[in-house]
């Protein structure tokens, strides 16, 4: 069974207030003409003190974004730069969100409220500042998905229907608008030091870095790293570490985020903002999620890669402030940190018990050649062959020596494995779109909840420390 988040106490802690003068702008919200209540994350709300507000004061927090208590007196539009498919982009920032509020859960963890279509900013360019309610409604599923299995991620908190109609050229227009608010542990990406670097502001990069490491605390590094008392040092293997993690749960999700620049990777190895993502029908390494990704540069079986490479920018950035062979020498902890992950999330899903890294690396390995070789995608795989039941050939022969983990969950007893293949979300959204139905999607998220308390535990994300 999965342990549901603690409640917890309102105890706002708006910390980046500390850095707003150079981190970001303050803005104002959009006035939208409606404010219907969609989507209010009570599980999530808890853990922060904030299932309590009625259904008005929600609208007027986080549609309306009338300021929390105690919390930001005014909504901060971060400023960062970024690659975008491996171009790098000075004029980018937040275009279309804002950080609203920051506050503690129960464990003392530093969360944050942040925005996506609530209007124009700074960094607009050309853009509107809005999200359609289909983009909304894919972000609910992508991130309650990704949440039951073990990715960590950010969480949907509100999803609230705004009454404009948006022109788009990749959904039929006019179409439904929607604001957003995310829960994260933080909006701190690899864009942001790449800013800093840009402008060679060394002063607000050590404030950054001080900031990282007091707000999102990890481990030290290994006893034999160079340079590991060395502030940016100590960020950046907590950074190889969590996003290494971080690719590793991708690949076991069978999940294509599809737009992995370097303004998506947070620090904390927290995975967010969706926008083409799928999940593979089937195991192909060169399944895409981007329709304008034509190099197949963020394909599934590439995201390591692109992750790892994303890092090796937040090395470039932080020679700002120290030399670049220690910060090189995190990076290339990469590999190992990476298997280590891949080894530890795949027998989780698959309900096994581990054998150690080598051993459980060939059971990866023929867990994909199985696949290939009848067409099985990764959801249909862990359902049908958890614990080690059903196998055959060369599988059944790698799974003979592993125990399983005891559940007796419904769940695995059930006809099929919960999913969220391209098919069903269309499904769900025209649901939405042709009959205002949102009973598919209220739905949706029961059984994929369901399917998490199934899953059990998660494995704790790599590079944090409470």
């Amino acid at each position: 069974m999965r342990a549901e988040p603690q409640a917890a106490p309102y105890r706002p802690d708006p910390q980046i207030l500390s850095l707003a003068d150079w981190l970001g702008d303050p803005v104002k919200p959009a006035d939208f003409p409606r404010h219907d209540l969609r989507f209010r994350n009570q599980r999530w709300a808890k853990a922060v003190g904030l299932d309590g507000l009625n259904d008005e004061e929600w609208i007027g927090h986080f549609g309306r974004f009338e300021p929390l208590a105690d919390n930001l007196p005014q909504p901060l539009a971060l400023r960062y730069h970024g690659h975008q498919f491996r171009v790098y982009n000075p004029e980018i920032g937040d275009g279309r969100g804002f950080t609203f509020a920051q506050m503690r859960d129960g464990g003392g963890r530093l969360l944050e409220l942040g925005t996506k279509g609530s209007g124009l900013t700074p960094y607009s360019r050309t853009a509107d500042g809005r999200l359609t309610l289909k983009g909304a409604v894919r972000e609910i599923l992508a991130t309650e998905m990704l949440e039951a299995l073990g990715v960590y991620t950010s969480k949907t908190f509100s999803v609230i229907e705004t009454g404009e109609e948006l022109e788009r050229g990749d959904e039929p227009s006019p179409t439904r608008s929607a604001v957003l608010v995310r829960m994260s542990h933080s909006h701190v990406r690899i864009g942001t030091f790449q800013r800093l670097l840009a402008f060679e502001e060394d002063g607000h990069m050590r404030q950054l870095v001080d900031y990282c490491l007091a707000q999102f605390p990890g481990p030290p590094p290994p006893d034999d790293a160079p340079g590991r008392d060395e502030p940016a040092v100590v960020l950046m293997h907590q950074a190889v570490e969590r996003l290494a993690d971080l690719a590793a749960s991708y690949m076991v999700a069978g999940f294509v985020h599809g737009v992995l620049n370097s303004d998506n990777m947070n620090v904390t190895g927290e995975s967010f903002d969706y926008g083409p993502w799928r999940w593979l029908p089937q195991w192909d390494p060169a399944f895409t999620a981007a329709y304008f990704d034509h190099s197949g540069l963020y394909a599934f079986g590439r995201q390591p890669e692109a992750i790892r490479w994303n890092l090796t920018q937040l090395a470039i950035s932080l020679t700002l402030l120290v030399e670049a062979p220690p910060l090189v020498a995190a990076i290339e902890r990469f590999p190992d940190l990476y298997h280590q992950a891949i080894t530890r999330r795949f027998c989780w899903r698959l309900g096994l018990e581990s054998q150690g890294v080598e051993a459980d690396m060939h059971l990866i390995a023929a867990a994909e050649q199985t696949m290939r070789g009848d067409g099985t995608g990764p959801a249909r795989f862990f359902f049908d062959y958890r614990g080690g039941r059903s196998a055959q050939g060369p599988l059944a022969e790698r799974l003979a020596s592993y125990s399983a983990v005891t559940n007796d969950h419904p769940y695995w007893s059930g006809d099929a494995p919960q999913a969220m293949l391209i098919d069903e979300v269309e499904a769900i959204w025209s649901a939405i779109a042709e009959r205002d139905d949102w009973q598919p999607l209220h739905d949706k998220v029961a059984a994929v909840r369901m399917m998490g308390d199934a899953l059990g535990e998660p494995p704790e994300p790599a590079g944090h420390r409470a």
